[in-house]
């Protein structure tokens, strides 16, 4: 996919709906030969769409019309290029935990978490949230409700949870871990939210004060480290890997190195990607469905439902 293409497709179906400044920002740039031609001396896993426009509002960039931002750009891209080649996008977005919930409930517990592309490690606390679907009844932690309160819109014949799970163990993979005591990255987190989304960023501040009171151990590394950390999960707990929004950042062949590693573990495997980060489950999914952007919801490579990106929709398909 050239740079152009997937602005345009990040305006179209990731945008749209979600923050009119971000869809005019994309199209904008799709359209905008001067600027395609500098994203386009960065390597290609830095000229994502929520990467630059998340350094550039990091660093003062007006959140205004698309002019406003083009020559705010111009003026400001070697600083921009150079935050962008520092950083990733490490969106961290509790109410993803919503649509994990329903997989993590056909998981016998207690469970061993391990996240791989884990950020903040905040999706790895389902157990710490509250959860409503459909305005339903609250699901609570046994302690009580929460501070933070996941909503989630859903369709089809969801088996509905009735519980959080029982968390045992916690442990996370990143690249760049940030940390929810630290002033710079949790402003980096919080830069990640889209411009419009005030909701999204108090629910991401209230997240990051409950994982604050028990900070999660997330490891600097790759997958490559894998099956090392895995083997610290606690006997007599299932393990469970989780994949969120991260497989799209790894080449292809890369990707299926990291499939073969998880394949080998004893292990349960909750991915949450974009319908084309797994060729097994792309290959399983309905033909009707799934080009809109949304992610899909799978457990050891079945698909189970598409979801909104941020956990704010579920539309589950998989048969009872």
């Amino acid at each position: 996919m050239d740079t152009a293409t997937w602005y345009r497709g990040f305006g179209e179906l990731e945008a749209r709906g979600e923050s009119a400044i971000y869809e005019e920002w994309a199209l904008g740039v799709a359209d905008d030969p001067t600027l395609i031609a500098l994203i386009d001396e960065l390597p290609l896993q830095k000229r994502q769409p929520n990467l630059i426009f998340a350094c550039a509002r990091l660093l003062g960039a007006p959140e205004a019309d698309y002019p406003s931002l083009r020559g705010w750009l111009l003026q400001h891209w070697s600083e921009v290029e150079l935050e962008a080649l520092a950083r990733s996008t490490q969106t961290n977005e509790a109410r993803r935990c919503a649509s994990l919930l329903p997989a993590l409930a056909l998981v016998p517990g207690p469970l061993a978490l391990l996240e791989v592309g884990a950020s903040a490690g905040l999706c790895l606390f389902p157990d710490r949230y509250s959860y409503s679907y459909d305005g339903g009844a609250a699901i609570d932690p046994p302690v009580g409700p929460s501070t933070v309160l996941l909503e989630c819109a859903t369709t089809g014949n969801m088996p509905r949870p009735t519980e959080v799970p029982d968390v045992v163990w916690r442990a996370g993979i990143d690249l760049r871990p940030l940390d929810v005591e630290d002033a710079d990255d949790t402003r980096w987190l919080e830069t990640l939210v889209w411009p419009e989304q005030h909701e999204r960023r108090a629910r991401l501040r209230a997240s990051i004060r409950i994982a604050a009171t028990d900070p999660p151990r997330v490891v600097r590394g790759d997958a490559s480290q894998l099956a090392s950390l895995a083997a610290e999960a606690p006997d007599g707990a299932t393990l469970v890997v989780i994949t969120s929004a991260v497989l799209v950042y790894l080449p292809f062949a890369e990707r299926m190195r990291f499939v073969d590693v998880v394949r080998a573990l004893d292990t349960r495997w909750i991915s949450l990607e974009g319908v084309r980060g797994l060729p097994t489950v792309r290959a399983a999914l309905p033909d009707d469905g799934g080009s809109d952007g949304r992610f899909v919801l799978a457990l050891d490579e079945v698909p189970l439902a598409f979801t909104g990106a941020h956990g704010q929709s579920l539309d589950w398909i998989a048969t009872p």
